[in-house]
């Protein structure tokens, strides 16, 4: 394959990621499994020992039959099962775990019981690493009391395209963002150590048309920089494994490409590799290639096709000796030898406090675009509100749609987590009453009926929503159902008109002038009307960024043409030229002088920030930058400063790259002085690029510029310094 290359964190002093490769320690007292003592005959079980020993010790006592059970979802994790779809398995060595898989970029997918959290493209938009951290072990704890201890989460893409249909389960469009913030997601999933985690999909998963006969075809620099490089950086957390995805990367399946073993080698991660489910093509090509366990039943790594290939020549059992250890090893690392799935489900396992993080990621990752003339925060007087919108009620409308539709992603056409949410209507209907207002409702689909109700109001606030998930893409940026006509008709009826858009990508906005704030909400998770109350009447501020740009149109897209996005279907492969390359996301538009409808990085507040006293300086191989936050406004308010560098000419890079950011939160007339090092050796390499001839990373000397602001096109601070 064509080489790539990438890009990593500087270290911002609150940023509360430092030292992820370390074991996470828990916040409270830890639940730590008693010390076993060695049994005879399962001397694995000696918590004494490393993991590392653990695992030699199990595969030493393993026939080859039972070293082969690693390899297989279900016969690895239900070890006094023999048969699985007709393929038959001695029983494994004892004190052998049960071990459940659950999917979960969001929520803990489909048992009932779990708190629906918002989707990850919301917790991307809080920019707050330890935010996520908390939703990650809240996640996990909810999982284990469910009887799964194997989350599939978190997802990551790199953001291609907006209508690609999984990007709500991704982490936006930049890597050192979206790699930060799966790595926190990791650290809290495995935190108490009962749950393992698993990062999805490497790689180059950008697209659901075709997903599992298209083949993403890009150049090595591409693939370093852009694709591989958030994986790198969530990979220092730790996960237990790492999910390979169906598409082909240069004409190679992902799950038996040589990118699986580039990955290991380059990061020294000791996880495991497993398929999706239905990715495998091959046995000794994906064994040789890296991958450790088949997902779902055995198909392909089932004992008949694995001792075929070792017969024949074309694996070893060196080859399989490793997958199984890096299988083994990993659950051991993950606590799930030392704690022992519950006996039976715990039939409700959301607590006050984890529905407490749901509600502070819907507050943090809610965005307010736009605010003309202070329309928010809503007025603590006594006022008639028309709620317009059908996600805005739990009460379907003529096609079914609520809000619970747009609590998560669909999965095909219904939402991927079950899901009664505090409606927009219930949170807004209770927070008015304070004020003595009255609230009516339109699900507007008579949109001559919701223009009667909003020219009878004194504030309007118009839901826009849009489904998208797994299976599919979308074929534009619009608001589904109508929306972007309800919006229309209902400002132009009423100027004091609020949008709330709940989506899970970009849309475009053709009704933007005519309304006086834009809030985007993405999708909100069963917390989301108490949250989008509090922060309409301004009990919460707003704090949250745009994790990913907003196009004027689909024409300003990167993807411009067929061979780019759909792709081209050849001999049954949709083959998907990447030949935008690095230009992904806002260095896109960076690099075509194109300005978006909302930049990367965008978020307003109720109160005001002010940037000063920027110094920099040449640190050993990394540049120091120091700058100064004032809160210039009325109301204590949390600021996202973002440090964004320009490499030298001779780099060849589009635009800039983000190689900070950090959260502050100041009371009116405060200020905060932050200091960054960006640091050549840091995990993100935010100094180099990949050489591909040369198959290193290089720092290229010259002139670099350095900005700091609030969002990809607001730096009010610029300086320029040479490296050597």
């Amino acid at each position: 394959m064509r080489r790539h290359s990438r890009i990593l964190i500087a270290a911002l002093v609150a940023i509360p990621l430092l030292g992820l490769s370390g074991p996470a320690q828990a916040a409270g007292p830890a639940q730590a499994a008693p010390e076993a003592q060695a049994a005879p005959d399962c001397p694995w079980m000696n918590t004494r020992k490393s993991a590392d020993e653990r695992a030699r010790l199990l595969l030493k006592a393993s026939t080859l039959e039972q070293t082969l059970r690693w390899l297989d979802e279900q016969a690895a994790n239900s070890p006094a099962q023999t048969t699985f779809n007709g393929v038959t398995y001695p029983v494994q060595v004892p004190c052998t775990p049960t071990v459940v898989y659950s999917d979960g970029p969001d929520s803990v997918r489909n048992p009932g019981g779990v708190t629906a959290f918002a989707a990850p493209i919301a917790q991307a938009a809080t920019w707050n690493a330890k935010l996520a951290q908390q939703k990650g072990r809240a996640q996990a704890e909810e999982s284990f009391n469910k009887r799964r201890n194997v989350l599939l989460a978190p997802g990551l893409a790199s953001g291609r395209t907006p209508l690609s249909g999984r990007t709500p389960e991704y982490l936006g469009e930049d890597a050192l963002l979206s790699g930060t913030l799966a790595a926190a997601g990791v650290k809290g999933i495995q935190q108490d150590g009962k749950v393992g985690a698993t990062l999805k999909h490497y790689v180059a998963n950008e697209q659901e048309l075709d997903r599992q006969t298209s083949s993403s075809n890009l150049d090595d620099r591409t693939f370093r920089q852009v694709y591989q490089l958030p994986f790198e950086i969530a990979l220092k957390a730790r996960p237990a494994s790492v999910m390979c995805s169906y598409n082909q990367v240069n004409g190679v399946y992902a799950c038996e490409n040589e990118i699986l073993d580039q990955l290991k080698q380059d990061t020294g991660w000791k996880g495991y590799v497993m398929s999706d489910f239905g990715s495998v093509h091959s046995t000794a090509a994906s064994l040789n290639a890296g991958l450790d366990q088949e997902l779902n039943r055995p198909i392909w790594f089932t004992p008949e096709r694995i001792n075929a290939a070792l017969a024949d020549g074309s694996t070893t059992r060196k080859e399989i000796d490793e997958a199984a250890f890096r299988v083994v090893r990993s659950y051991f690392e993950a606590g799930l030898f030392d704690n022992p799935l519950p006996a039976e489900p715990v039939a409700d396992a959301s607590t006050p406090a984890n529905q407490a993080i749901a509600r502070r990621v819907v507050e943090q990752g809610s965005v307010l675009l736009k605010n003309d003339r202070s329309a928010l925060p809503l007025k603590s007087k006594k006022q008639k509100i028309a709620v317009i919108g059908p996600t805005a009620s739990n009460e379907p409308n003529a096609n079914g749609i609520s809000a619970k539709s747009t609590c998560s992603m669909l999965f095909r056409t219904t939402p991927a987590v079950t899901c009664t949410p505090i409606s927009p209507l219930e949170g807004i209907t209770a927070r008015a009453q304070k004020n003595g207002s009255t609230v009516t409702y339109s699900n507007g689909d008579d949109i001559a009926q919701a223009t009667q109700l909003a020219k009878e109001a004194d504030i309007v606030l118009v839901f826009g929503w849009s489904g998208m998930g797994e299976f599919a893409d979308l074929t534009n940026l619009s608001l589904q159902q109508n929306g972007d006509a309800l919006i229309s008709a209902v400002a132009k009826a009423n100027p004091n008109t609020v949008a709330v858009l709940e989506t899970g990508s970009a849309v475009t906005m053709p009704w933007l002038k005519q309304v006086k704030a834009v809030v985007q909400a993405w999708y909100p998770g069963e917390q989301q009307g108490n949250a989008l109350a509090a922060l309409l009447w301004g009990d919460v501020n707003f704090t949250g960024k745009l994790p990913m740009t907003f196009p004027k149109s689909e024409a300003d897209l990167p993807t411009r043409t067929p061979e780019q996005y759909p792709g081209v279907v050849e001999n049954g492969i949709r083959q998907v030229d990447y030949s935008e390359g690095l230009a992904v996301g806002y260095k896109w538009y960076d690099s075509q002088n194109i300005d978006p409808l909302f930049e990367f990085g965008h978020g307003l507040s109720y109160t005001s920030f002010k940037y000063d006293n920027l110094r920099t300086s040449v640190s050993g191989k990394g540049i120091k930058v120091t700058f100064r936050v004032r809160n210039t406004g009325e109301r204590t308010g949390t600021e996202t400063p973002q440090v964004y560098l320009t490499l030298p000419s001779a780099a060849q890079e589009p635009g800039k790259r983000l190689v900070a950011f950090d959260q502050v939160s100041l009371k009116p007339g405060a200020a905060q002085t932050i200091s960054v090092t960006i640091d050549e050796k840091a995990g993100d390499r935010p100094l180099s690029v990949w050489n591909s001839k040369k198959h290193q990373w290089q720092t290229p000397a010259g002139t670099y510029r350095v900005q700091v602001g609030d969002s990809s096109r607001s730096l009010p601070l610029s300086t320029k310094l040479g490296l050597r």
